[in-house]
């Protein structure tokens, strides 16, 4: 729940024709009309392109087959830091989702099948690599992008939602203890927001899936805190607990505030549905 693209072609502009130095000394008038002209050509001429970033890694052996007998209820994946990666009966869309740190409903121009047909993959990066969530996503960009030929690109649009802001009075956040990696849950089902180590985007992202709707981070807050929410579900309405926009502000000293939201969705240009031979 956190990217360039990859692999990406960079075009370079074409240079213009090369001025060559002349071998020998001109006439004055001569220089004068080259070096006007070199001035010209230069506020004409592409301008240069930096150069092309570097590769980005990728594991050092990977497989990847479609789940024999799939089961969509039951999918699971390994946690970070543990030096591989492996997954098993994960939808291509799961995938993605993990590779671009982006949400379902973030993905667009997706085919129908993309969340269907599930798959099984065994990974493992280079010697001494711990393979955090930050490490894991550049190579399960390129993994994607190898075998099943993954093309994409990000857009920003605006949609409806929420800003999550810090409240009057100020925020009451604690500092996250212990060394749980990043995003560590403890609990986030119905009428529970409870974890370690989790950022201010981040929760802005779990925040998403109890409102419904897209939360932008407007916090300015940096840091990351252990939270703990306890809300009236969507699906209980005799709850006795308040909402979470209630417990949110006074646990919490942040707000939601309806507002359009900038949102960068993933837009896919081309995937095949079999992968690649391994």
């Amino acid at each position: 729940m956190e990217p360039s693209l990859s692999p990406a072609i960079v075009l370079l502009p074409r240079l213009g024709p090369s001025l060559r130095t002349p071998a020998r000394f001109a006439p004055a008038h001569t220089c004068a009309a080259s070096i006007a002209f070199c001035l010209l050509a230069s506020l004409h001429a592409p301008a240069q392109s930096n150069p092309a970033a570097p590769p980005q890694p990728s594991f050092d052996a990977a497989t990847i087959k479609p789940t024999p007998s799939p089961d969509p209820g039951r999918g699971y994946w390994s946690p970070p830091g543990i030096g591989r990666f492996f997954a098993r009966s994960l939808s291509l869309q799961y995938l993605i989702q993990m590779a671009y740190g982006v949400e379902a409903d973030q993905i667009a121009g997706k085919p129908s099948w993309l969340d269907s047909d599930f798959y099984d993959v065994e990974a493992k990066p280079e010697e001494g690599t711990k393979l955090s969530r930050d490490e894991l996503k550049p190579r399960l960009q390129n993994l994607l992008a190898e075998r099943f030929h993954l093309a994409a690109h990000f857009e920003t649009r605006m949609v409806r939602g929420y800003a999550l802001v810090v409240a009057k009075g100020g925020p009451k956040l604690q500092p996250t203890k212990g060394d749980h990696f990043p995003g560590y849950r403890i609990s986030t089902g119905a009428g529970h927001l409870d974890g370690f180590n989790w950022s201010m985007p981040y929760l802005a992202t779990m925040l998403q899936r109890v409102t419904g709707l897209r939360v932008a981070d407007q916090t300015g807050i940096s840091g990351s805190y252990d939270i703990k929410l306890e809300f009236a579900p969507d699906n209980v309405p005799d709850s006795t607990l308040p909402s979470v926009f209630t417990m949110l502000r006074e646990t919490l000293g942040l707000e939601l505030k309806p507002q359009p939201v900038p949102v960068r969705f993933l837009v896919i240009d081309h995937v095949d549905r079999t992968p690649a031979p391994n």
